[in-house]
């Protein structure tokens, strides 16, 4: 009898949530080197499918999936050097006709002259330098945790297929924190860190209600997200999880920067 794994069981991707950090963070030899040791460990993806903290837009969308577009320089008050990174990543063509399957030929927009933002790009110039892996990006149609979260769910035969599905946000992010004078490891206030721990014991005990619930349940919430789109990318990630497998996870990603958590998950 062959024993050899079935497709589902071979292809079968892991579902990220990654903390993806400003441009400045090709700089930091300590988060480069923890993104660098994650993607090592991490099987080869047919192709990715990123849902960014920076692209909100109703209906869903999806982004450049025919041709590569230039990228999305979404950001400001930084050096030149940083707004000349490239990263030309094959599109998805493929992955695109999957997404408006499972979501519905009419619930899905595409706007092919949209290019990968920096929640996109900045993790992935890290984790797959070579800029061969096909890349999707997907907007978020709104930030309610629980449609997003039905969303993750219909998503979720795309691991199957191969496709790493990737949430880009930041476990905290109040920008009022971040300090370029102070050293990146410099110690963050009191509520990142309580918030940072709370959001570790939730995942570990897998508790997806007090996740998508967090506004009123974790510590300093409104302070750590005083808008949720940078915590919003997990509750696709778990839905996709959630229907696919379960919710068994590690922590990739430790530790601040800037005040801020990076922490960041692998599920599957």
């Amino acid at each position: 009898m062959d024993q050899s794994p079935s497709p589902a069981a071979s292809d079968r991707q892991p579902v990220l949530y990654l903390s993806h950090g400003a441009p400045p963070l090709a700089d930091d030899e300590t988060w480069t080197g923890q993104l660098h040791a994650w993607s090592d460990r991490l099987p080869r993806p047919t192709n990715i499918l990123m849902v960014s903290a920076h692209w909100e837009s109703a209906p869903l969308t999806v982004g450049a999936s025919r041709a590569p577009v230039p990228l999305v320089y979404d950001f400001w008050g930084f050096p030149q050097k940083y707004f000349e990174v490239e990263y030309a990543a094959p599109t998805a063509p493929d992955l695109a006709d999957d997404v408006s399957a499972l979501l519905g030929q009419d619930a899905v927009h595409r706007d092919e002259g949209r290019g990968l933002d920096h929640g996109a790009y900045v993790p992935l110039v890290e984790m797959f330098p070579e800029a061969d892996v096909p890349v999707l990006q997907m907007s978020m149609p709104t930030l309610d945790p629980r449609e997003l979260f039905e969303i993750g769910r219909r998503l979720a035969p795309l691991r199957d297929q191969g496709t790493l599905i990737v949430g880009s946000g930041f476990t905290t992010h109040n920008l009022k924190w971040f300090n370029p004078r102070n050293p990146a490891d410099a110690p963050p206030p009191q509520v990142s860190q309580e918030f940072d721990l709370w959001a570790a014991e939730a995942l570990a005990r897998q508790d997806v209600d007090a996740v998508l619930d967090f506004e009123t349940r974790a510590p300093g919430a409104l302070e750590a997200h005083p808008r949720t789109e940078h915590w919003a990318p997990l509750y696709v990630a778990l839905g996709v999880a959630e229907a696919s497998g379960g919710l068994d996870n590690e922590v990739a990603v430790d530790g601040f920067w800037y005040g801020l958590s990076k922490r960041s998950w692998q599920f599957g």
